[in-house]
């Protein structure tokens, strides 16, 4: 029985030699992946027109100029919409990558940023896209940075004659005559399908940048009565989008809209820390000595203020109310001191006190504060702003401010989604694209985008408006809310935009 398993492991081994064994493995061919030919669905994309405002215009990194132009998301769903039928499209081009713009010869809004390493920077240059030489359209993009709702139907706002009072000067370049409006300019190529979006973003927008020194328009209305901060009034809002869907549906158009993001997602004012004053010990030892009157006259003033009945405080809300704008320093990160206009002011009774405190991670300010913060008034080494000297309203969003901007978007948002809806149109949620992007980050192919400023990918470097690469992915959004709505298959096909071919940021010299 042994000698029989030996003869059998030696025929087993014998066996093997013989045979011509491939010990290399053969190579796994790579899955196939067949996608379907593009389709337009029920679409027609032979004649695309776009309309809103900056987003639209394709402005980035604080400017208008032709790099970031040629990517506007309008640009892009345009290329992929050439696939499936989509016909030219035309934009009111700049005449230069250095951005800002000159009327008359002079400059009147200044060139792009660019990352110099430490943060964004003015491109040093000069513009030379001059507002006065009237470009010859019509324009497939209808986007006017800047624009608000109710100016998509004001005549004369593309009137060269207005420069600098009523008139918008990128309108300007492209209106088809003086007393034209965007909308009427947009209707009248007959387009069969539009975009309609950020329309509402600046009507709360130039509020927002201020640091909320507009006014709240809600019942009014009226926009000639209107200030350039004020928050649009959000009936005025509804009656103008309601009319610009039925002016753009008027022929049998389809389209999408798309919502307008919260302002509490763009970097412009999420940058700044509201603990941007770093202090030694004895510095802070320094100032809470300065402060140290003010401190002692808060308790009485408060008290003496609700003994003449103008606050209707409890004793325990008036303790309250002097803790809150008790003013103290440590060693370390220290709130910057502002100005609060929400709060009672108390100088009638003291007046060495003011509507002052210390901002807290609820107050938001403006990305344009971390110049400001820590300098001197008049060179005065004891007057520093932030510090010394509270920061003026327009530095800071206080809670009460954001909530007046918050509100007044949900309004727009609420009219946006229920016009589209009520059409038939594609709509497009902007909105929460911004908030993912701002909280867990929204993947786009390979990268993941955030909303932080200069390396998040999402924003450019002004903080407020989109990077090439985000003007990517939200038109990638809005096809893929036109193939839910109208059986495209824009997604499926693969025709849409791929995120390497976008960058985020623009070197000086392009």
């Amino acid at each position: 029985m042994k000698k029989i398993k030996y003869i059998f492991l030696m025929a087993l081994t014998a066996s093997f030699i013989a045979c011509d064994v491939n010990n290399d493995l053969d190579e796994i061919p790579a899955e196939v992946v067949v996608l379907p030919t593009p389709t337009a669905g029920s679409a027609d994309f032979s004649n695309f027109v776009s309309i809103g405002a900056s987003f639209t215009a394709g402005f980035s990194d604080g400017s208008v100029f032709l790099a970031a132009q040629s990517r506007s998301f309008p640009s892009i769903m345009a290329s992929k919409m050439a696939n499936v039928g989509g016909g030219s499209f035309t934009q009111p081009l700049v005449s230069d990558n250095v951005g800002g713009l000159l009327f008359l010869g002079t400059p009147i809004s200044n060139p792009r940023l660019f990352f110099n390493g430490a943060g964004p920077a003015v491109l040093p240059g000069t513009p030379t896209t001059e507002v006065s030489n009237i470009l010859t359209g019509p324009f497939n993009n209808m986007g006017v940075p800047g624009a608000k709702s109710f100016h998509m139907v004001a005549p004369g706002y593309g009137n060269v004659g207005g420069v600098g009072v009523s008139a918008n000067p990128y309108y300007v370049r492209m209106a088809s005559s003086p007393g034209a409006t965007v909308l009427g300019d947009a209707a009248a190529q007959n387009p069969t399908f539009f975009t309609i979006s950020e329309i509402g973003g600046n009507d709360v927008l130039g509020y927002a940048t201020s640091g909320g020194t507009g006014t709240v328009q809600t019942g009014n209305p009226n926009p000639i009565s209107y200030g350039p901060n004020d928050i649009t009034d959000p009936g005025l809002f509804a009656q103008v989008f309601t009319s610009m869907v039925t002016t753009m549906t008027a022929n049998g158009a389809k389209g999408a809209v798309v919502t307008v993001p919260s302002i509490v997602n763009l970097p412009f004012f999420t940058t700044v820390p509201y603990n941007a004053v770093p202090l030694d010990a004895a510095t802070a030892a320094q100032l809470n000595a300065a402060y140290a009157t003010y401190n002692a006259n808060l308790l009485p003033a408060i008290t003496g203020a609700n003994a003449l009945g103008a606050l209707g405080m409890t004793p325990e809300e008036i303790a309250a109310e002097a803790a809150r704008r008790t003013i103290n320093f440590t060693a370390g990160q220290n709130a910057v001191v502002i100005i609060d206009e929400d709060l009672t002011d108390l100088t009638g009774i003291n007046p060495l006190l003011a509507s002052m405190r210390q901002a807290t991670a609820d107050d938001f300010l403006v990305l344009t504060s971390s110049s400001f913060i820590g300098t001197t008034v008049g060179g005065n080494p004891a007057l520093i702003n932030g510090v010394s000297v509270p920061l003026a309203d327009n530095w800071v969003l206080t809670p009460e401010e954001q909530n007046n901007i918050q509100t007044a978007t949900d309004a727009y948002n609420a009219t946006i989604i229920a016009v589209g809806n009520a059409n038939g149109l594609a709509v497009v949620d902007l909105d929460g694209l911004l908030t993912e992007a701002a909280t867990s980050g929204t993947q786009f192919d390979e990268f993941t985008m955030t909303t932080s400023l200069v390396f998040g990918g999402m924003v450019s470097l002004d903080g407020i408006h989109l990077t090439s690469r985000g003007y990517a992915l939200m038109g990638n959004k809005i096809l893929e809310a036109i193939d839910a709505t109208y059986g495209s298959n824009f997604v499926a096909s693969g025709n849409v935009a791929k995120a390497a071919n976008y960058p985020t940021n623009y070197p000086p010299g392009i």
